[in-house]
Formats: structure tokens, sequence, C-alpha cells
């Protein structure tokens, strides 16, 4: 507590000043005053719709990954430089990021449960080397994956046990396509 008392004492002040900065508008000239609360109250909620919103509003600008005719998909690299494939796994669409650096299709916990996997029966046998260290993995099959037209059937995966915030699409799937480029700022799998 007594780490956050001075923050708590310059909050207070800080609003002493304003309160009392707005009063003595209001009393010289109560119309201006007005107008110009309203004026930022509006920017004030205007900013909190902004923030509550964030994420549909960074979805709808960031480009997507397209489809080009039956067989070529185009991935844009996103703000963060990397590229990011939704695929349905299951019937279920799940967010992956492409690593070039990871064997297999790798899937947090969450996306595997989400994918229709039961979790709490799988045998974590496997392990596999991170940059966090070494984790336990536990193969599955997935019975679909699905990229845009190009289906997949009864394909390897494994679970990943650690922390894990998205799940990763490795080589071993990337490599079924017939071409992987990376152009400027997309990438193209061709089959």
């Amino acid at each position: 507590m007594s780490s956050q008392m001075p923050n708590l004492v310059y909050l207070v002040v800080l609003l002493l000043l304003v309160s009392g900065a707005v009063a003595g508008v209001l009393r010289r000239r109560p119309g201006q005053a007005l107008q110009q609360l309203m004026i930022w109250a509006l920017i004030v909620l205007g900013l909190v719709a902004v923030a509550g919103m964030w994420t549909d509003i960074r979805s709808a600008l960031i480009p997507r990954q397209s489809v080009m005719g039956t067989a070529r998909i185009e991935v844009p690299l996103s703000l963060d430089h990397h590229y990011y494939l939704d695929a349905e796994v299951n019937g279920v669409t799940l967010r992956f990021v492409v690593d070039t650096g990871a064997t297999d299709i790798v899937l947090t916990q969450a996306d595997a449960r989400r994918a229709g996997i039961d979790t709490a029966n799988l045998a974590f046998v496997g392990q596999a080397q991170t940059a966090n260290g070494l984790v336990e993995t536990a193969p599955v099959r997935l019975a679909s994956v699905d990229l845009g037209p190009i289906h997949d059937a009864n394909v390897r995966a494994v679970v990943n046990r650690g922390a894990l915030d998205t799940s990763l699409m490795g080589m071993t799937y990337l490599t079924r396509f017939a071409k992987v480029e990376f152009d400027g700022n997309r990438m193209v799998l061709e089959r």
C-alpha cells in the first residue's frame, strides 16, 4: 500500500486542479464551458468505443489470406512480421502462425479442444525444443485440414503441453505444397 501512496496523492491533486479549473470556467462562461465539456465527453466516449472495438477494427484493416483459383493461397505479412493462416481443422477454424522452424503442426491445448480432441486423455510422450526450452508434446491425427479449397485428411500433428499462444503450421504440412514462396511482403502457397 505504501508504494502506491505517491500515485494516489498525485491523482487526488490532479483531480482537484482539474475540477477547480472546470469550476472557475463554469462560473465565468457557463455556456462555453458546457459546450467544451460536451466535446471532451464525446472525445472520451469515442476513445472508449475505439478501444473496446479495437480487435474488430484491426482485423478489418489488416489483410487476410486470399485464395486464388483452386490451388493458390496468398498470405500477407502481418504487422508483427509473421505469416498467419486460417485453416479449418476438423471443421473448426483455427489461426496458425507459419513457423518454418517447426517440424509439425503444433496445436495449443485450447485449439486442440476446439477441434474436438480430448486433451485430458492425451499421452504427452514426445518432446520439442523451443525458444523457451523443452516442452512435452502428444501426437494426434487430425481428421481433416482445409486451407481454402485445399483439403487434407488424416494429418499428423502434435499438441503442445507448454505455454503457446498460437498454434503453429510447421514444415511437414508446408511440404505438401508444390511451391512455398516468400515474395516481398507475402507468402504464396501452391499445390
